[in-house]
C-alpha cells in the first residue's frame, strides 16, 4: 500500500504528461488545464499524507523499486527517500506548483498549444520529484538533467521567437557547464565511497573519524565537493554561471513563477543540503561557497536597480536572494538556507504570478516606463504584490524579515565582511523591489489610451492563486519562529551537525534592528526618487556613465561572448570552411584514384574464354618459372 502511495507521488505528474502529449489537442483547453493541475495537486495530497505520517512516526520511508547498476563493489539501486529534506521541498514544489497549473489556465486560455504548455509543466514536476526523492545521487542526476530539458522546453515555448529561443540555448548550455561539474563529483564519490546511496555515504563519513586517511583521500573529497558546488552554479545561477537565468524570462510568465520560485534554481540548494555531511569536511569548499554567495547577492542586487523590465528585476532578485541561500550554506547554516529557500518561493511565485497578472492586462507589454497608476484598476494584483514586496525586503513580521534576518545574523557571527556585503544587497533589494511598484502602480498611467481603456482586474484563476501566496508570505516566517525553530528541529535528523538553538539577546535585536533600518533606508530612497520627485528611468539610448555599465549588466554577456563564444565560432568556422574541405578533397582524392585504376583494370575484361585461360596458363608458368629457378641458382 505504501509503496503505490509513493508512486502515486512520483508518477502521478508524469501520467499528466502523457495525457497532454496524446489526447490534449483533441481535448479542450479547459480539459487540458484541468487534468494538468489535478495531476500535480493528487502529488501535493500525497506529500502532506506523507509529511504527517513522518510528523507522527518520525520515521523516514525508503523504497527501493529496484536493483539498477552492480559494477564490482559499486551497487546502486532506483530507490525512493522521504525523509524531513525532501518531504519539505516536496511541499512547496507541488503545492506553488499546483497553484501555478491553476493560474494557467487562466493565463495561457488563449495560446494555441496551451495542451503542450501543460505537458512540458507536468513533465517538469515530474522530474523535480524525482530530483528530490531519489535515494542517491544517480537518481538525483535523472531528475537534474530532466528539469534543464524542460527549463529548454518551457523557455523557447514560442520557438517562433528567436532571441526566445536563443534564450533556451543559453539557459541549456550553460546548465550543461555545471552538470559536468557534478557528474564529476559523482564519479569521484562512487571510487571513494562503492556508493551514491546518501545514508550510505552519511553513514560511512561519520565512522570516518575512527580511522587514518592519506592526504590524497581528503584532496580527492574536497574535488568532489568542490565539482558538486559548479554543478549547484550551474543549476541555482550564482557567478560564474548565472547569466542564463535572467534571459529565461523569455519563457510564459508562469514558466518563470516555477524556475524561479519552487523548481529548478532550488535544486543546488537541495543537492548540497542533501550532502552536508560531505561538505562538512571541506571548510575550504563551504569558504569558496560563502563568498560566490555574498559576490553573487551583491552583483545581481546592483544590477536590479536600474533594469526596466518587471520580469527582468525579478530575475535578478532571484539570482540575489540565492546568493543569500549559498552564503548560508557556506557558513554551514543549511537549516537557515532551507528556511530561505521556503520563505522565497512563497513570495517570489507570488511577485511573478503578479507581474504575470499585470502583463496580461497590458497585453504583453513589460517595460515599467510605460506602466504606472495601476493600483486602482488592479487591486488585488497591487495588494498581494506589496505584501509579497513587505517580504523579499526583510519587513517585520513578514516571511522574508524572519528567514532573511537569520542569514544575516549568521554571517555577522562568522565573517563581518561576508555580513556587511550580505546587508548592502538586502539594502538595495528594498530599493528596486519597491521601485518596481512605485514605477508600476502609483503615478499617473505612462502607457497608450488602448492600454488605458482596456485594463481591468486578472481573472479569479489568476488572483486567486496570487492571494493564497500572499497570505503564505505573511505568515510563512512562523515555521522557524526565534523560541519555538520548528523547522529547526525537524531539519536535525538530516544534518551531520547538531543545530545551535540560540535564544534571542541583544545582539540579535541589534541585528535585526540594523536589517530592518536598512530595509526601511532602501524604501524611503525609492519613494523619494520615484513617488515625490516622479522619476521615470530615461530611455535606453539616453543612459549614459557608470549607469550605462550597470543597466548592461556589466557587460558579463559581451565578455562572455568575446572569450568564448566568438573563439568557438572562429574554431567551427575553420573546421567547416578550411580543414573539412581539405579533408574532404583528401578522401576525394583517394577515391578518385581507386575508380580510375578501376576503370583502366576493368578494360582487362573483355569476356573471352579463351583470353582468360591464355592469361591463366600463362600465370601458371610463370609461378612454376620462379619456384624451379629459386631451388637451382644459376
Amino acid at each position: 500500500m505504501e509503496n503505490s502511495l509513493v508512486l502515486l507521488l512520483l508518477l502521478t505528474p508524469f501520467v499528466g504528461f502523457l495525457f497532454n502529449v496524446f489526447f490534449g489537442k483533441s481535448a479542450s483547453k479547459t480539459i487540458s488545464g484541468a487534468i494538468g493541475t489535478i495531476a500535480v495537486a493528487v502529488s501535493f495530497v500525497m506529500s502532506v499524507y506523507f509529511f504527517m505520517q513522518l510528523n507522527q512516526t518520525g520515521k523516514p520511508i525508503s523504497v527501493k523499486l529496484f536493483d539498477w547498476i552492480e559494477i564490482g563493489k559499486l551497487k546502486i539501486d532506483f530507490g525512493i527517500l522521504l525523509d524531513q529534506l525532501s518531504l519539505l521541498w516536496l511541499l512547496f514544489v507541488t503545492g506553488i506548483g499546483s497553484l501555478i497549473h491553476l493560474y494557467s489556465i487562466s493565463y495561457m486560455h488563449d495560446d494555441e498549444n496551451m495542451h503542450k504548455f501543460f505537458a512540458y509543466l507536468n513533465l517538469f514536476i515530474f522530474f523535480m520529484i524525482t530530483l528530490v526523492v531519489g535515494s542517491n545521487l544517480l537518481v538525483m542526476f535523472i531528475g537534474w538533467e530532466g528539469v534543464g530539458l524542460c527549463s529548454y522546453l518551457l523557455i523557447g515555448f514560442w520557438y517562433k521567437n528567436q532571441d526566445y529561443n536563443d534564450a533556451a540555448k543559453k539557459a541549456f548550455i550553460m546548465n550543461r557547464i555545471g552538470d559536468l561539474g557534478f557528474l564529476i563529483g559523482i564519479f569521484i564519490l562512487a571510487h571513494l565511497f562503492s556508493t551514491l546511496n546518501f545514508v550510505e555515504m552519511k553513514q560511512i563519513v561519520t565512522g570516518m573519524g575512527q580511522m587514518p586517511y592519506p592526504n590524497s583521500f581528503w584532496l580527492q573529497i574536497s574535488i568532489a565537493a568542490l565539482c558538486l558546488f559548479i554543478g549547484a552554479t550551474g543549476k541555482s545561477a550564482q557567478l560564474p554561471l548565472y547569466t542564463w537565468l535572467p534571459d529565461a524570462m523569455a519563457g510564459p510568465t508562469p514558466v518563470s513563477a516555477l524556475i524561479h520560485a519552487a523548481t529548478m534554481v532550488t535544486a543546488g540548494i537541495f543537492m548540497i543540503t542533501r550532502m552536508n555531511f560531505l561538505f562538512d569536511l571541506t571548510p575550504e569548499v563551504q569558504n569558496i561557497i560563502a563568498i560566490v554567495g555574498a559576490i553573487t547577492a551583491l552583483v545581481s542586487a546592483s544590477i536590479g536597480l536600474l533594469q526596466n523590465d518587471i520580469k527582468k528585476v525579478l530575475a535578478y532578485s532571484t539570482v540575489s536572494q540565492l546568493g543569500l541561500m549559498f552564503l548560508a550554506l557556506g557558513l554551514g547554516a543549511y537549516n537557515v538556507a532551507v528556511f530561505h529557500v521556503i520563505t522565497h518561493a512563497f513570495f517570489k511565485a507570488c511577485l511573478f504570478l503578479g507581474s504575470g497578472s499585470v502583463i496580461h492586462s497590458l497585453h504583453g507589454e513589460q517595460d515599467m516606463r510605460k506602466m504606472g497608476g495601476l493600483k486602482k484598476y488592479m487591486p488585488i494584483t497591487f495588494t498581494t504584490m506589496l505584501i509579497s514586496t513587505l517580504a523579499i525586503s526583510g519587513i517585520f513580521p513578514f516571511a522574508g524579515f524572519w528567514s532573511k534576518d537569520e542569514i544575516l545574523m549568521t554571517a555577522f557571527e562568522h565573517n563581518k565582511v561576508l555580513w556587511i556585503i550580505g546587508s548592502v544587497a538586502s539594502i538595495m533589494t528594498a530599493f528596486y523591489m519597491f521601485r518596481l511598484m512605485y514605477l508600476t502602480f502609483f503615478r499617473e498611467f505612462r502607457g497608450t489610451e488602448e492600454q488605458k481603456h482596456h485594463l481591468h482586474e486578472s481573472p479569479s484563476l489568476i488572483t486567486l492563486p496570487l492571494i493564497i501566496l500572499a497570505g503564505l508570505a505573511t505568515v510563512g516566517g512562523l515555521i522557524n519562529l526565534p523560541g519555538s525553530n520548528w523547522l529547526n528541529h525537524f531539519l536535525e535528523p538530516i544534518l551531520a551537525t547538531k543545530i545551535e538553538h540560540k535564544p534571542l539577546d541583544g545582539n540579535a535585536y541589534m541585528l535585526m534592528g540594523i536589517a530592518l533600518t536598512g530595509a526601511i533606508i532602501g524604501i524611503v530612497w525609492a519613494y523619494s526618487k520615484y513617488i515625490k520627485q516622479g522619476f521615470v528611468p530615461k530611455e535606453d539610448a539616453e543612459i549614459t556613465g557608470f549607469s550605462k555599465t550597470i543597466y548592461n549588466k556589466y557587460y558579463v554577456d559581451e565578455i562572455y561572448t568575446s572569450l568564448i563564444v566568438k573563439p568557438i565560432n572562429s574554431l567551427s568556422n575553420f573546421f567547416r570552411t578550411t580543414l573539412e574541405p581539405a579533408l574532404g578533397n583528401v578522401v576525394y582524392g583517394f577515391g578518385s584514384i581507386t575508380n580510375r585504376l578501376g576503370n583502366q583494370g576493368k578494360k582487362l575484361h573483355t569476356g573471352s574464354i579463351g583470353l582468360y585461360l591464355f592469361a591463366f596458363v600463362i600465370g601458371v608458368l610463370a609461378i612454376v618459372s620462379y619456384l624451379f629457378l629459386a631451388q637451382k641458382p644459376l
